[in-house]
């Protein structure tokens, strides 16, 4: 029996433990960029990174370890069923019983794991995270300021830099541009060539200035000028929220301190931390509640193979967090007791567990519920070919050639493609993308969910709201796992081909791999297609969309697109304006200083205060009313004079210069962002980031091709030991490749690299990569 014992774990610990590294970095993909920028622009110490990386896991295994055990259970079960070695065994003796106290061992210690890392470890995990971001903040800022951007988030100062380095503790920026604006009507202008920001401490950066300037006007229109060689100052920032400190999230209290304020004495308020309190354990106990109902559903999977465990796996995760969020749902609007409520789909599947484990043991094996569902398909399919295999003969009778045969000589006569071979071939292919897109896509909505969950119990958001956000949120979500998916799915249908030699028979036939790996490759390339044309049309809708769903679900203001409240903002021809009011509807100004720079030595040449100013169309000009022009010749004052009425032919932007649409990246189609480039050039505003994600909604689809390019090598070397081994390869590459691009795509966003090379080198580098080992592999 030991050895049967380490043999059923050794199947289901591995499947167990490539199914929790899988959604986990599936999970962690969304947030691996952000890090990445950090390590590029060495803004943080590397310890830091490490420490952030590590801090963001145990939320993400809170949902993953479950899953992982279903899929270590059934997957592993069922691919033992399928090879007939479960019927081998029951032969000799194992029963369920058996069956569940061996593989219960695998469910004890994942349970104890995650009982662990649920009550103890990501509450403290939420904690220091929440810490070390607000340290990484205060040192952060420095960093954060873009180059030809204006930096508005220093209390009564604003900032412009036309470029800037980053060095080991400190920001270097050339040609700084600094307004106090305490005095909202006069502000003063400082001007350095070079100056390096430095940690000031908390709430603040100190300033190193060198070889500047600066401009002052007093309430008496005094106007004074003064030169300095090196100074400091200091650059306060906004300080914290204090309220919103002192609220502590509810992830972030500890599990003691979550029973202690379950008995308080607002009653609302005390079920929401009872609820929270048993979700922790309940969220853990899945895993020994899946094992339950794991495994007579993976015996009973005898026909279907690891396709069974990956179908039942996504069904039963579904159902139990629905049943999860319909019993949070009742808890919260205190229908149910919060006991119940968040233990209600640990006990349904208790239930069900106990009652398939008795008909296992009771009856044959392929009467279980897993053959059943499976079975029921296979009639539905089976059907489907008898009526078209009777439509075939019909025709052949009457003389005439089978519609589809026909249809097909039709469309692909004098070609061999595609074939009876490439039916099959794709066949294997799309299933397996399909549950593994299903599987993805259902992992990460679930997560989606439970992380909101928060400000969902808090603001009492309608079921139909976060609904809403969930579907609209798929496109993204598909958009950017289709590659991994097209990965793994390649590596696991060509793996298993070659472990059970139809790959061998294939080429004894006379068919090369390249040909049997045509069909792939030419759906990949659809899908590419496909990416690219979800992202040009329905993509930045569904992103808009997102975004407003979930202002709504966190009770933030809607955010307006329309920016007319813009203060600072950089002209067409080496102008800085600044407004006090800006009425777009009427286009006019209140209280508008114009600043005109030399761009060569980035000195102040010419300055135009005006109390008003509104836009003719007669004239085609600003006309400037109540205000003064300096011009200046280094230190000096070179002219001045009044003015009642007056235009100048160099401010000549247009009324719609001044009605920036500031949109995100992700909100818009090619076209639409190469547009918005263009009009954000000469504003000011950085668009350096935004390149690198113009070139990047060319790339990134294609790489769902290189994928499947690179897979066919390594799905080949891989397919003697199995699909497994196969998926331990793929999540390999997809760690290497997403690392990869997201250091590229961060030494883009600090221009260290130009955006055309940020977004396509990975793909560049992978494809050869890939092109080069395709060619060694024996055809």
């Amino acid at each position: 029996m030991r050895i049967f014992t380490r043999y059923i774990l050794k199947e289901v610990v591995s499947h167990g433990l490539i199914g929790i590294g899988v959604f986990t970095f599936v999970i962690f993909m969304r947030d691996l960029s952000r890090v990445l920028e950090l390590v590029v622009r060495n803004s943080a110490p590397v310890p830091s990174v490490a420490e952030l990386i590590f801090l963001t896991l145990p939320a993400a295994l809170i949902v993953t370890i479950p899953m992982g055990v279903l899929v270590g259970v059934l997957i592993g079960l069922s691919r033992m069923a399928a090879d007939s070695e479960i019927t081998a065994m029951r032969a000799s003796g194992v029963g369920v019983g058996r069956f569940l106290k061996i593989v219960s061992i695998f469910g004890v210690v994942t349970w104890l794991l995650a009982i662990a890392n649920a009550v103890v470890i990501a509450p403290r995990s939420a904690a220091a995270l929440a810490g070390l971001q607000a340290r990484l903040a205060s040192s952060q800022i420095s960093f954060e300021v873009q180059p030809r951007v204006f930096y508005e988030g220093s209390k009564n100062y604003v900032l412009y830099v036309q470029d800037a380095t980053t060095t080991s503790g400190a920001a270097i920026w050339k040609n700084v541009f600094l307004a106090d604006i305490s005095v909202p009507g006069t502000p003063k202008i400082t001007l350095a060539q070079k100056a390096f920001a430095l940690n000031g401490g908390k709430d603040a950066i100190r300033l190193h200035l060198i070889s500047g300037q600066v401009h002052q006007v007093d309430i008496r229109d005094q106007y004074d000028i003064s030169r300095f060689t090196e100074t400091d100052t200091i650059l306060p920032l906004p300080p914290a929220d204090k309220t919103a400190q002192e609220i502590v999230p509810i992830q972030q209290l500890s599990t003691r301190e979550l029973l202690n304020r379950s008995n308080g004495p607002r009653e609302e308020l005390a079920r929401t931390y009872r609820i929270e309190f048993h979700r922790r354990f309940a969220y853990a106990t899945a895993c020994l509640v899946l094992v339950l109902i794991g495994v007579p559903l993976g015996l009973s999977s005898r026909k279907g193979g690891r396709g069974a465990g990956f179908v039942l796996t996504i069904v039963l995760v579904f159902i139990y967090y629905f049943i999860t969020t319909t019993g949070l749902s009742l808890a919260r609007g205190g229908k149910v007791h919060p006991v119940f409520g968040v233990w209600m789909a640990n006990i349904v599947f208790a239930l069900i567990g106990m009652f398939l484990l008795w008909r296992a043991d009771k009856m044959p094996i392929e009467i279980g519920l897993g053959s059943a569902i499976l079975t029921q398909l296979r009639s539905w399919t089976q059907a489907r070919f008898k009526a078209q295999e009777g439509e075939a003969k019909e025709a052949r009778s009457k003389g005439t050639k089978d519609p589809e045969e026909s249809g097909r000589s039709r469309r692909f006569r004098g070609t061999r493609f595609p074939m009876i071979l490439d039916d099959y071939v794709l066949r294997s292919f799309m299933s397996n993308l399909v549950l593994i897109l299903a599987s993805f896509m259902v992992l990460i909505l679930i997560f989606l969910y439970f992380e909101l969950l928060t400000d969902i119990v808090k603001n009492k958001v309608p079921s139909l709201t976060v609904g809403e956000y969930l579907l609209n949120e798929m496109p993204s979500l598909l958009y950017l796992v289709t590659p991994l998916a097209v990965l793994l799915s390649v590596l696991v249908t060509l793996g298993l081909m070659q472990k059970t030699n139809e790959l061998t028979a294939m080429k004894a036939t006379g068919i090369s791999i390249y040909r049997t790996v045509m069909p792939v490759l030419v759906i990949s390339a659809l899908l590419a297609a496909g990416l690219f044309l979800l992202e040009q049309s329905y993509l930045p809708y569904a992103n808009k969309r997102v975004e407003i769903l979930k202002n709504t679900i966190k009770r933030k203001p809607a955010q307006t697109y329309l920016r007319p409240d813009r203060k600072w903002i950089f002209g067409q021809n080496n102008t800085i304006y600044y407004y006090e009011l800006y009425e777009p509807d009427r286009d006019q100004f209140g209280s508008l200083s114009a600043f005109e720079f030399d761009p060569h030595t980035f000195q102040i040449t010419k300055r135009v205060y005006a109390t008003r100013a509104h836009w003719s169309d007669e004239l085609h000009k600003w006309i400037f009313e109540a205000g003064w022009e300096r011009s200046f010749r280094g230190d000096a004052i070179d002219s001045f004079k009044h003015f009642d009425v007056s235009t100048f032919a160099e401010l000549n932007e247009l009324p719609s210069y001044f009605k920036k649409e500031v949109i995100q990246s992700q909100e818009m189609n090619y076209e639409e962002l190469s547009g918005y480039i263009k009009d954000l050039q000469q504003s000011g505003f950085d668009v350096v980031r935004l390149r690198v994600q113009l070139q990047k909604k060319l790339a990134f689809p294609l790489i769902t091709v290189v994928m499947a390019v690179l897979a066919v090598p390594f799905a080949l070397s891989a397919g003697r030991r199995g699909a497994l081994t196969g998926v331990a390869i793929a999540l390999l590459i997809a760690v290497v490749y997403w690392v990869t691009a997201g250091l590229f795509e961060a030494m883009g966003n600090v221009s260290q690299l130009p955006p055309a090379v940020a977004a396509w080198s990975p793909d560049l580098i992978f494809s050869l990569a890939g092109g080069y080992l395709v060619l060694k592999t024996p055809s």
